[in-house]
């Protein structure tokens, strides 16, 4: 025989807590594994209350856990089997997997999960599998039934069931009268839970009636409190109903539960308060204080159902507005979730708290009019909150509540986190009709975002035609600045808000507007790429040859790039190709350096000079020659007819030593073909040649010395440290140097 203790083994609650994230997890029904629990007794049916509060599945699971663990070892079990294994048998599959994976580890099969541990429970196990079948109807529940109907039948005779229903009847109706003496006479010991049709108790009919000696005396013989009848309703349901407050109290010392509900889901408390038995509700409150503190209380359930005259009645028997439960939570706080509107009045005028998270939960709410019933109803609501709601109102756009609260007097030009007023706030989320009624009610327009933007600026940025328009109704400045100078108008350039630019120009808006880096509207859209706000200022006149601080302009930027679209556009509205930046760069210089070949080709087509110099003497074809785009070379030579084929930069040199330095073999022939000088000495006397070797390109090198149309390239030649390309070559360790200097010493005969 194994010792008892083993039986208390806390394994099945090591593997809930173990495997609680994966069961959490894993349970896709929580509603119908909560009524297995409450079916095989193992929660009572209040919990399935109390869970309703909660809203997510895994809230829901975790909480289930979290009670099943504090209720001890057997419901941790239970709930394994048969609760799991009826709702979820691949999950409780897996979790005797588990278990058997364990026991193999430890070499302990006592401690079996399913199995040994639940050997003790085998009977209760069958028993509450046998009513949950019931419930169901299932054909293996009448079949059972139909066995057991026979063999009692083989037992009893019909006249000794007579009988026994005849005793049982007395025994009842002795209990009704009250007659003690005779129910000590005729009471067995198997007597003691009997229930008749209604499936009440002794102990039901005896708190009907209020008989309390006969209460104690049943309760003594071990008579069980909490039994439901057909109604669902307990011992305690029936004395409160009576108003038999000494019964109620009796009951309530023997640890009779005050939540229990019946099949209309209302408590004890419910019946006395129906009746109008303020005594006894004031008892059953009193016990609530006594033993159930921070716990969800009859004044919670009251608000979850919206029953608001039975809240009424609570309070006034001395119920607490702003007692919490074990989620922290007020009754007021599920009023407010619910849309408890009638409940949520009679807690605030009955003074309940109102604060950041009962606010929250109002505007979480699906129920709009109970943020109109908190103000309308609370007393003396707290600065901070107030402003709190009015910028939650703000952001969704609850502009009857914002006009409320502003009533109310909440500060309109209070600061959020961020710095920002209501006004502000509106603007930037383009809530029209909120906006409006700030407006309307006073708002400062004067006030600024930390960055120094202005209303204005902020409703041009959200694209909020009509606040803007509101707003320059209203007398707003339209060239109002920002730290940086920019204007509303510098603003819709930049987030490409074309609808509003004439709407800005027509209240005023200067359309050559500078910042302090003397950037105009027109400079933000061509960098910016916004064609349709560029196309709206040149529209309006904008200057397209202002230039910022480094002398760009908006062609400059369009060219960088690489925006055909919008170099046409500027070109049209009469930019000059050839503007010169701060390093005496043109349009064509910058596209040519960026590779935007289409780019080029327009800036040529209106004139743009393939041979301006920039401050290092470099011309477009020099920075061709960078990219090696031969296409792009050809189209620069050709525009100039070849005059530019040999120009020289500042260094002095030309097209051909870029391409030679950055190895582009395929643009070296292409300048060789239109006769560039192959032997151009730079400001070291470096030929092209030079320029390879040293860059150990042997590509370019191969091109340079195989030439043989025109003049060939000088072996020979020395630089001005004296040095050929071939010793330029051996100097430099280059990847390529070993095939380079092979290369020049077969061309020069030095070997074979």
């Amino acid at each position: 025989m194994h010792s008892s203790s083993l039986f208390t083994n806390p394994y099945a609650i090591e593997v809930l807590r173990t495997k609680k994230e994966e069961l959490v997890d894993g349970i896709n029904d929580p509603d119908h594994l909560l009524n297995w629990l409450i079916d095989n007794c193992i929660f009572t049916p209040e919990k399935k209350m109390v869970m309703s509060s909660y809203r997510t599945r895994t809230e829901k699971n975790s909480r289930v856990l979290d009670m099943l663990i504090s209720q001890g070892e057997r419901a941790c079990r239970l709930f394994f089997y048969p609760c799991l294994k009826q709702v979820e048998p691949k999950l409780y599959s897996k979790m005797r997997k588990y278990v058997s994976e364990v026991n193999e580890k430890i070499g302990d099969a006592r401690r079996q999960l399913v199995g040994y541990l639940l050997e003790k429970d085998k009977l209760w196990v069958e028993n509450s599998s046998e009513q949950h079948q019931e419930k169901k109807g299932s054909p293996r529940r009448k079949k059972q039934e139909r066995i057991k109907k026979k063999g009692k039948e083989t037992q009893l005779s019909r006249a000794a069931k007579n009988r026994k229903n005849q005793a049982a009847v007395g025994i009842f109706d002795a209990v009704a009268k009250g007659y003690l003496s005779e129910l000590e006479k005729t009471l067995k010991d198997n007597d003691i839970n009997a229930q008749n049709s209604s499936s009440e108790t002794l102990l039901h009919v005896a708190a009907a009636n209020g008989h309390l000696t006969i209460m104690e005396y049943l309760i003594t013989k071990g008579a069980k409190i909490d039994v439901k009848d057909k109604k669902g309703r307990t011992a305690l349901h029936r004395a409160a109903e009576k108003g038999h407050s000494d019964a109620v109290k009796v009951l309530l010392r023997h640890g009779a539960y005050l939540y229990s509900l019946d099949t209309e889901s209302k408590t004890p408390l419910n019946l006395a308060a129906q009746n109008n038995h303020t005594h006894v509700l004031k008892m059953l409150l009193k016990e609530e204080a006594r033993s159930h503190r921070n716990q969800h209380n009859f004044l919670h359930m009251a608000a979850l159902k919206d029953e608001s005259g039975l809240a009424n009645m609570l309070l006034k028997a001395g119920a607490s507005t702003d007692g919490k439960d074990e989620r922290g939570q007020t009754a007021l706080s599920y009023a407010v979730s619910q849309g408890s509107e009638n409940t949520a009045k009679v807690l605030l005028e009955a003074g309940g708290s109102v604060d950041s998270n009962v606010v929250e939960r109002a505007f979480n709410s699906n129920h709009p009019n109970i943020l109109k019933i908190l103000l309308e109803y609370s007393r003396d609501l707290p600065s901070d909150i107030k402003e709190s709601a009015l910028f939650r109102a703000v952001q969704q756009n609850l502009h009857g509540l914002v006009a409320a609260l502003i009533d109310r007097g909440t500060d309109i030009n209070a600061y959020n986190e961020m710095q920002y007023t209501p006004l502000l706030l509106a603007c930037e989320r383009g809530k029209a009709e909120s906006a409006e009624v700030l407006i309307e009610k006073g708002a400062n327009f004067g006030i600024k975002t930390p960055a120094s933007d202005t209303a204005l600026h902020v409703a041009v940025q959200a694209g909020a035609a009509s606040i803007t328009n509101l707003l320059l109704h209203k007398g707003m400045d339209v060239n109002s600045t920002n730290e940086a100078d920019e204007t509303p108008l510098h603003v819709a350039a930049l987030h490409n808000r074309g609808a509003l630019v004439g709407l800005l120009v027509n209240a005023g808006a200067k359309i050559n507007a500078v910042t302090k880096e003397f950037v105009t509207p027109l400079h933000i859209a061509s960098q910016t790429g916004n064609t349709e706000v560029a196309q709206q200022l040149l529209h309006h006149k904008a200057n397209a040859n202002l230039k910022d601080k480094q002398s760009k302009s908006p062609l400059h930027f369009a060219a960088e790039r690489g925006d055909k679209t919008m170099v046409e556009m500027l070109l049209n509205a009469n930019a000059d190709p050839n503007a010169q930046d701060k390093e005496k760069k043109t349009p064509l210089h910058v596209a040519a350096m960026r590779g935007y070949l289409s780019v080029v080709e327009v800036l040529l087509a209106k004139k743009g000079r393939f041979g301006a110099k920039d401050m290092d003497g470099c011309t477009p074809m020099h920075y061709a020659a960078i990219k090696g785009n031969t296409e792009m070379a050809t189209i620069l030579l050709t525009s100039g007819k070849y005059k530019n084929i040999d120009d020289r930069n500042i260094w002095r040199k030309t097209p051909l030593h870029i391409a030679a330095e950055y190895g582009h073999s395929d643009l070296i022939n292409l300048l060789l073909s239109y006769r560039a000088a192959i032997n151009a000495l730079d400001s070291s006397k470096d030929t092209p040649l030079h320029c390879a070797c040293r860059a150990g390109h042997f590509n370019a090198v191969n091109s340079l010395v195989n030439w043989s149309q025109g003049e060939k390239a000088n072996l020979l030649a020395a630089n001005s440290l004296k040095k050929t390309p071939l010793q330029v070559a051996e100097c430099n360790k280059t990847e390529n140097q070993v095939q380079i200097v092979t290369l020049l010493k077969k061309k020069m005969l030095i070997t074979k």
